[in-house]
């Protein structure tokens, strides 16, 4: 695992000891990258359930004005940490439930969502974010699932714009869209 551009970029960064951690691999890191690399920079981000911290730390490197890194896992918490520290970074990062931080609110102009893909944490927290409308306008979420895994309509100004499948993987994208 590494940091594929920017100011870190090349920095390897820690794996999970166990599997309870499923780290995005590379190549679909790179994807999700080249789908959003335009709208990264000055950008406030939301990496829900972080894992390892890559797709956060990734943002960052690539001049995110400030991420925020939740999971509920001291593990996993703890090996953001030790991942922001390698590449020179600071950054929040809060332990907790993540459905339980969404409903809190906040304002973010990007959400990463990767859940673990057998839970229902996905639809959940898409729920949570159309119902307290984190994302700022314009902003946009983006959504690792497994390949089979349909994907839920949300209630505008929230739209689903496309998806993305490498294997077994599916990348899906919304927006909130601009006030006119």
């Amino acid at each position: 695992m590494r940091v594929i551009t920017g100011k870190a970029r090349g920095r390897k960064l820690r794996e999970p000891a166990n599997y309870d951690i499923r780290p995005t691999t590379d190549n679909v890191k790179e994807s999700i990258f080249n789908i959003i690399q335009f709208d990264i920079e000055g950008r406030r981000a939301l990496d829900l359930f972080a894992g390892t911290g890559q797709l956060g730390i990734e943002c960052i490197s690539r001049g995110a004005k400030e991420v925020t890194f939740v999971d509920q896992s001291r593990d996993a918490v703890a090996l953001v940490k030790t991942n922001l520290k390698i590449c020179g970074f600071e950054a929040r990062v809060v332990n907790d439930d993540s459905i339980a931080f969404l409903k809190r609110g906040g304002s973010y102009d990007l959400i990463i969502l990767d859940p673990p893909y057998a839970s229902e944490l996905l639809d959940k927290s898409l729920e949570i974010i159309n119902s307290v409308d984190i994302l700022s306008e314009g902003g946009i979420i983006i959504c690792e699932s497994g390949r089979e895994k349909p994907m839920p309509d949300m209630k505008p100004p929230y739209k689903c714009n496309k998806e993305y499948v490498y294997g077994k993987v599916k990348l899906t994208t919304y927006s909130r869209e601009t006030q006119k």
